[in-house]
């Protein structure tokens, strides 16, 4: 062993370089770790907001879009359409829409922000399965409405507006999904006024 005297200046350099040196690696090697935390763009968008073109939606006409891996109706419903709404509310499990199946602004008689657009989520609220849109047809289902939603899985019935009818398997509305018009041929379905696109 040396009897040479200890350098206390270097030795303190080498420790602190050794620590910069280790943390330094320490941030590079969490930095990719804590990033595999966040989700994949690919879980981003889908949940991400829809943009729907209507522009050439015709009256009584129903596109379907996929918003966070489920079917979206949206619907331009005809004058007629809208007059059966009120012909039917004693029939209605829920027809002023107090279960929290909608955003506040679709607590109405038509459930939607426009009277002429419905825009709903496309999925039977009894076991999950996808009501067919019977234009004309309804009226074997429900006496007096020519237009409706009926799930053939179960039998659940839904008016132009998502309700449920009573005596059916569904125990609730059909879920109307955040939504806003961007503009008067553009919907974004799953975002709300304000946050844009985000």
């Amino acid at each position: 062993m040396s009897n040479a005297p200890v350098d206390n200046s270097r030795r303190r350099f080498l420790t602190i370089a050794t620590s910069v040196v280790g943390g330094v690696g320490a941030v590079g090697a969490a930095v990719p770790f804590i990033a595999s935390w966040n989700p994949s763009e690919r879980a981003k968008s889908a949940g991400a907001p829809v943009e729907v073109d209507i522009s050439k939606l015709e009256p009584g006409q129903l596109i379907r879009v996929e918003w966070r891996g489920k079917p979206v109706w949206v619907i331009s419903r005809t004058p007629e359409m809208l007059e059966q709404l009120k012909a039917h509310e004693d029939q209605l499990r829920d027809p002023q829409s107090d279960e929290p199946q909608q955003p506040e602004f679709a607590k109405n008689e038509f459930r939607s922000l426009k009277e002429s657009i419905f825009v709903a989520v496309g999925i039977c609220t009894h076991l999950g399965c996808s009501p067919s849109f019977l234009q004309g047809g309804f009226g074997e289902k429900v006496e007096g409405t020519d237009d409706g939603f009926f799930c053939p899985c179960h039998g659940s019935k839904f008016d132009m507006a998502g309700r449920v009818f009573q005596s059916v398997p569904a125990p609730l509305n059909l879920e109307i999904p955040p939504y806003y018009f961007i503009d008067d041929t553009t919907i974004l379905v799953g975002g709300e006024q304000g946050e844009g696109a985000a």
